[in-house]
C-alpha cells in the first residue's frame, strides 16, 4: 500500500508539501498540485482519516532533539530556542542525548509523534544526527540546526567556516605565518566547518596549513595535545575549535614555559563567559545564540504556516579581541 513518502517521491517534492495538497492548502502552486494530484492517483494514495484528524488538532507543542555532550554551543543553542518559542506561545518537548545512533533519534521522533507535537526541531552535532533523518518522511515539519549546508531540511546555521578564517585571518594579519589548528573530533559537524575554514583562509593567503591536531572539545583534551606539541618550532599561533579546549592548551603551555601571548599566541571560538578570565583573556569567536534561536523558531513558524523557505538561514559569528594574540616576536 502506498504511503506519504511514496508520493511526495514520485511527484519529486517534499512530504509536507504532498500534506498541504491533501489539506487544501491555497498556498500550494497549481502546476506542483497537479504533480502531486497525479502522483496520487498513480499510487492510488489514500491519506488515513485519523492521521489527518490527528493533524488537524494543535498542540502548540513542539519536539526538540538536542544531540552531542552538554557542551556551551548545543546548550545555548538549545535555551534560546525554548525561549523564542515560548514567545510564540509554544512549549517544548526535549530529548538530549550524548551521542545519536540513528535508533534512538528515530525513537525519539517516534514518542514525538506520538505526543502529537507540530512540529520537530533536531539540533545536529554530528554526521550520524543527519544520517538517522536524511530519508525520513514524516507529515509534520523537521527543521534541523546544522552547518552541513544541506537542502534536505530546512535548516539554520552559525557561519561556522567563515568564524574559522576570521579567527585565522587575525592571526595572520597579526603576522603570523605558521598557524596551527587544534580541532574538534572529526565526526563533529561545527568541527569540520571550522577546520575548512581555517584551511581556505591560510590557502587564500598563501600559507602552509600543516595537519591538524584532533580533540573531543573537553579541556583535558586540549592540555594533552598541548603537552605533545613540538617546542620550540617554528609556530607563533594556535587557532582552536573551542574555548574549552584553549583552556587546556594554555594550562599546558603555562605547564612547560611557553608564554602567551610572547611566545604563541592563542585564539579560541565560542566566547563562553569564562574565556574573558582566563589568564591572558582569550581572544576567541563569539557565536550568536540568541540569534539563533529566534531564526530557528522562524523556520518552524514558516513551515507550520504551509509557506516557502527562502533558503539556509546563516547568522555571522564575530571575533571577540582580548589579550591571548598579539604580533609574533620577529615581526
Amino acid at each position: 500500500m502506498a504511503n506519504i513518502t511514496d508520493v511526495a517521491r514520485l511527484a519529486g517534492v517534499s512530504h509536507q508539501t504532498v500534506s498541504r495538497v491533501l489539506n487544501n492548502d491555497a498556498a500550494v502552486r497549481p502546476q506542483t498540485r497537479a504533480r502531486v494530484q497525479a502522483a496520487i492517483d498513480e499510487l492510488n494514495y489514500r491519506p488515513s482519516a485519523v492521521a489527518r484528524a490527528l493533524k488537524s488538532s494543535k498542540t502548540h507543542t513542539i519536539g526538540l532533539i538536542s544531540t552531542g555532550n552538554p557542551l556551551y554551543g548545543p546548550s545555548s543553542i538549545a535555551l534560546a530556542f525554548n525561549e523564542s518559542a515560548r514567545e510564540a506561545g509554544y512549549q517544548v518537548i526535549t530529548a538530549s542525548m550524548s551521542s545519536a545512533p540513528v535508533e534512538l533519534i528515530r525513537d525519539a521522533i517516534d514518542v514525538f509523534l506520538r505526543q502529537q507535537v507540530e512540529a520537530i526541531v533536531l539540533i545536529a552535532t554530528d554526521v550520524s544526527s543527519l544520517v538517522a533523518v536524511h530519508d525520513l518522511y514524516i507529515d509534520i515539519p523537521l527543521i534541523t540546526a546544522d552547518s552541513s549546508g544541506h537542502e534536505r531540511f530546512p535548516s539554520v546555521s552559525i557561519a561556522q567556516a567563515a568564524g574559522a578564517a576570521l579567527a585565522t585571518g587575525f592571526l595572520a594579519d597579526l603576522g603570523h605565518r605558521t598557524i596551527l589548528h587544534l580541532a574538534g573530533p572529526e565526526y563533529s559537524l561545527d568541527a569540520r566547518e571550522r577546520v575548512r575554514g581555517w584551511r581556505a583562509e591560510l590557502d587564500r593567503r598563501g600559507l602552509e596549513a600543516r595537519p591538524p591536531t584532533f580533540g573531543d572539545w573537553t579541556a583535558g583534551s586540549g592540555l594533552e595535545l598541548g603537552l605533545q606539541l613540538p617546542w620550540p618550532d617554528d609556530f607563533s599561533a594556535v587557532f582552536v575549535a573551542n574555548d574549552q579546549m584553549a583552556l587546556g592548551l594554555l594550562r599546558a603551555f603555562g605547564n612547560r614555559g611557553i608564554r602567551v601571548p610572547e611566545d604563541v599566541s592563542v585564539v579560541g571560538f565560542d566566547d563562553i563567559p569564562e574565556s574573558a578570565h582566563y589568564s591572558p583573556p582569550l581572544t576567541t569567536v563569539r557565536q550568536d545564540f540568541a540569534e539563533l534561536g529566534r531564526r530557528l523558531m522562524a523556520a518552524v513558524s514558516t513551515e507550520l504556516a504551509g509557506l516557502e523557505q527562502t533558503g539556509i538561514a546563516v547568522t555571522q559569528p564575530s571575533l571577540v579581541v582580548r589579550q591571548s594574540a598579539i604580533a609574533p616576536r620577529d615581526n
